[in-house]
C-alpha cells in the first residue's frame, strides 16, 4: 500500500501520512477516521464504491495514529482527573486535530473540500466546519455526536468486558477482532479473517499504547459543540446506526437537529462500523450529497 508523507503540517508542524485516490478533477473528499483508528480503517471496498461514483478521496492518519506524528513524550492521560474537570494531562483538543486537517489541505493545495468523518473523525469534521467554514463544501458526519454528554452515550458495560489492548501482537489482534465484533453491526456477517488481517497490519503500522487515551481525552476536553453547530451553514448529511453501542444513535440525531437543514439517515441494523452490505448504499448517499453541494456551489 503506497502512502505519502508531508511534514511541517499545520500550527503543530507535524508529519501526516496520507493516500490520495481517484481522479484529480473529481470533487475532493477528505476522510477523517475515529479514535485509535488509522487511514486503513476506511475499507478499501467502500473507498472503491465512492470513487466509482466520481469522487476523489484523501484518507490520512490523524496525529497519534498510524504513521503520522505521535505525541509519545506527552504526559500519561489521567481519565479520572479528566472526568473531574482537571485537564492538566490532556495534550491537545479536537481543535488542534482540526487544524492538522486544514494544514494537510494547505499542503495539498486544496482550498475547499467535502468532509466525511466517522466517530471521532465526525467530531473533527464538525469542528472544522465550525472553525474553518470557508474551507468546507459539505459535511458528512457518520456514527458521531455533538459532545453533549447527554446524547451519544457509550455502553461502558460492554467496553469494560472487552478490557485494555494487550501489549503483544497476537494478543492485540485477538482483542481488536473481539472489539470489532462486539461494537460492529450484529445482523450483518462479520468477516473475521479480514478483520484479523487488518488488525495485524494496524499493529505493524503503529502500536503506541497510550495514543488512543490521548485522543480520547482530547474529545472530553473539547466539550459540547451544540451551540456552535447551530451556526454551521454548509450542506450536512448525518448517518448513524440504530444498533450503535459505542455512540448511541441519539448522538447522530442531536447532530442533525443542531445543524440547520441537515439531513439525517438512520440505518436500523448498523452498529459502530461500516458493514460491507451497506457500502453501496452509503456511497450513494455520500456521492449524492457531495454532487448536490457541488451543484449549489456552481450556481
Amino acid at each position: 500500500m503506497h502512502v505519502e508523507f508531508v511534514d511541517q503540517v499545520g500550527p503543530s508542524a507535524i508529519r501526516i501520512a496520507f493516500q490520495r485516490m481517484g481522479g484529480s478533477a473529481s470533487p475532493p473528499v477528505l476522510l477523517i477516521m475515529g479514535a485509535g483508528a488509522q487511514l486503513i480503517a476506511w475499507p478499501d471496498g467502500f473507498c472503491r464504491e465512492l470513487m466509482n461514483r466520481g469522487l476523489q478521496l484523501i484518507r490520512f492518519d490523524n496525529r497519534d495514529s498510524g504513521l503520522s506524528t505521535h505525541f509519545s513524550q506527552a504526559p500519561k492521560p489521567d481519565f479520572a482527573a479528566v472526568m473531574r474537570g482537571d485537564f492538566t494531562t490532556v495534550t491537545y483538543t479536537l481543535s488542534d486535530m482540526a487544524a492538522d486537517t486544514v494544514g494537510l489541505m494547505d499542503v495539498l493545495g486544496l482550498g475547499q473540500v467535502h468532509l466525511m468523518g466517522a466517530s471521532m473523525g465526525g467530531m473533527i469534521a464538525q469542528t472544522i466546519a465550525i472553525e474553518f467554514p470557508g474551507r468546507v463544501r459539505s459535511l458528512t458526519s457518520i456514527m458521531s455526536t455533538t459532545g453533549n454528554p447527554a446524547v451519544g452515550k457509550t455502553d461502558y458495560m460492554l467496553l469494560s468486558q472487552l478490557g485494555a489492548p494487550p501489549p503483544d501482537r497476537p494478543g492485540y489482534i485477538e482483542w481488536r477482532v473481539r472489539c470489532l465484533k462486539a461494537l460492529g453491526s450484529p445482523t450483518y456477517p462479520f468477516e473475521e479473517q479480514a478483520a484479523r488481517e487488518l488488525a495485524g497490519i494496524s499493529w505493524d503500522r503503529d502500536h503506541d499504547p497510550l495514543a488512543l487515551a490521548r485522543q480520547s481525552v482530547a474529545v472530553l476536553k473539547s466539550g459540547d459543540r451544540t451551540p456552535q453547530l447551530r451556526q454551521v451553514q454548509v450542506p450536512t448529511l448525518v448517518i448513524h446506526g440504530k444498533a450503535d453501542r459505542m455512540i448511541d444513535a441519539s448522538g447522530g440525531i442531536a447532530t442533525a437537529n443542531a445543524i440547520p437543514h441537515a439531513r439525517l439517515v438512520l440505518f436500523e441494523a448498523m452498529g459502530h462500523s461500516l458493514p460491507a452490505p451497506l457500502w453501496a448504499d452509503l456511497a450513494e448517499l455520500v456521492a449524492d450529497h457531495v454532487q448536490g453541494a457541488e451543484s449549489v456551489r456552481r450556481i
